[in-house]
């Protein structure tokens, strides 16, 4: 049990607890009080009533799991009554917690999660959440378990810090009462920091898949059977060399002098550039015209730029057209599974666009910002493309800080109803499982 310090932060601490009762909304309840209350100290609640349904000791493992996570998911299991009205449920429990974040919610038989999209895009939540329930129905142990693994692998910021009440807790309710100066500069500071960490931590998995990228690229050009002084070859034939040579040096560079996860995509477009001017230089050596240019084979880049486009579906998605390499074209022609670039995550080895939205500048590279939307729609990395096509990044709070009842409340829709998670429903009940 995390304590309170004593001393002058008590009187912080009573000021905090005073002016938060301003910010609740006059629709919240006692339940959904109680509940924020706990989710603040150790971000997994279980009402009461439902102890009998989800065990002291599975809700003690799960709060385990979350905190060495370090992740900014809550969890809470309620019962379908009037204290946690199913309508606004969601965003009373957002707002009485004030902390950006992931909530999964289970009340009475259903189960559904939401969240800021500083810390996850809704629709990913929603789907995260929906693929849980269906792999155990009416299971709220193994549910919230598959929910919180996959949840934690995906969410960007960090959990509830330790030690009792955040720097940031605290300094937000000052901002109000006219310290707007000094708690400005600590919220800015904190931020900044927890930004550079999450960037850190995300250029990490990034160098080690671009790395592969420029391994691989660098020995297709040591195969290359091609002197640039030899009689046969043209001055057009040296330029796609010198171009994919240049490629090849521009994508090292790049990466050496990469500091933010933005920095990638211009390294991949390289690589993309590179291995195009590679498929130029054996047409003409063929005496033939170069190939129109094509974006890269979509199940892995590696393959080289694409030979045409092949309808292709996501589980659980709608089929569309993707660029394809012509070893991956005969598969899908074959009924089989392509050969698709995989990395590594929490849940072991997944297809790069089920991976997180850490690999999107790596794919926007290769794609462009204007044809990746529609490759990956339906798919954990589509979940988090705005509609221009730009990765989702609030100006806001980031996940993990405290942002009390200022959060898009649209993500917080109801129970049931339909509507999707991704702004809101608000309506009734639905029929559970």
């Amino acid at each position: 049990m995390r304590t309170v310090s004593r001393g002058p932060a008590a009187a912080l601490v009573a000021l905090l607890a005073g002016l938060l009762l301003l910010l609740v909304p006059a629709t919240a309840h006692a339940g959904v009080s109680d509940a924020a209350a706990a989710l603040r100290q150790g971000q997994v609640y279980v009402d009461p009533a439902m102890a009998d349904r989800y065990p002291e000791a599975r809700a003690a493992a799960l709060t385990r799991t979350i905190a060495d996570a370090d992740k900014p998911v809550f969890v809470a299991v309620v019962p379908a009554d009037d204290d946690y009205p199913a309508a606004t449920v969601a965003r009373d429990l957002r707002t009485e917690t004030g902390i950006v974040g992931v909530y999964g919610i289970w009340r009475g038989d259903e189960f559904r999660a939401f969240s800021d999209r500083a810390a996850l895009a809704p629709a990913a939540a929603d789907r995260i959440a929906d693929a849980a329930a269906r792999a155990h129905p009416g299971d709220i142990a193994g549910t919230l378990d598959d929910f919180t693994a996959q949840a934690v692998a995906q969410t960007r910021g960090h959990g509830v810090a330790s030690g009792g009440v955040s720097t940031a807790a605290i300094v937000v309710p000052l901002v109000l009462l006219a310290l707007a100066g000094t708690g400005a500069f600590l919220l800015v500071r904190r931020s900044r920091r927890r930004r550079d960490e999450q960037n850190r931590a995300d250029l990490a998995r990034l160098r080690t898949v671009v790395d592969e990228d420029i391994t691989a690229f660098g020995e297709e050009l040591d195969r290359l059977d091609f002197d640039p002084a030899a009689p046969g070859a043209d001055d057009a034939q040296r330029a796609d060399y010198a171009r994919a040579l240049d490629a090849y040096e521009q994508a090292r560079r790049g990466m050496d002098a990469a500091t933010r996860p933005q920095e990638v995509g211009p390294v991949t477009e390289e690589l993309a550039e590179g291995r195009f001017a590679l498929v130029a230089l054996a047409f003409r050596r063929e005496g033939r015209p170069p190939p129109e240019r094509r974006p890269p084979c979509f199940f892995d880049p590696r393959h080289g730029p694409s030979v045409k486009d092949a309808d292709w579906a996501p589980e659980g998605g709608a089929p569309r057209a993707v660029p394809v390499c012509t070893r991956d074209a005969l598969r899908l022609a074959a009924g089989e599974e392509p050969d698709a670039r995989t990395v590594q995550t929490a849940r072991g080895r997944q297809p790069y666009w089920n991976a997180g939205p850490v690999y999107g500048p790596w794919a926007g590279g290769y794609y462009g910002t204007g044809l990746l939307p529609a490759l990956v729609a339906g798919t954990v990395m589509g979940s988090v493309l705005s509609p221009s096509g730009a990765w989702a990044a609030d100006g806001g709070p980031d996940g993990g800080d405290y942002s009390g009842a200022d959060f898009q409340q649209g993500d917080f829709g109801g129970f049931g109803g339909g509507g999707g998670f991704d702004g809101g429903g608000g309506g009734d009940f639905g029929g559970g499982f």
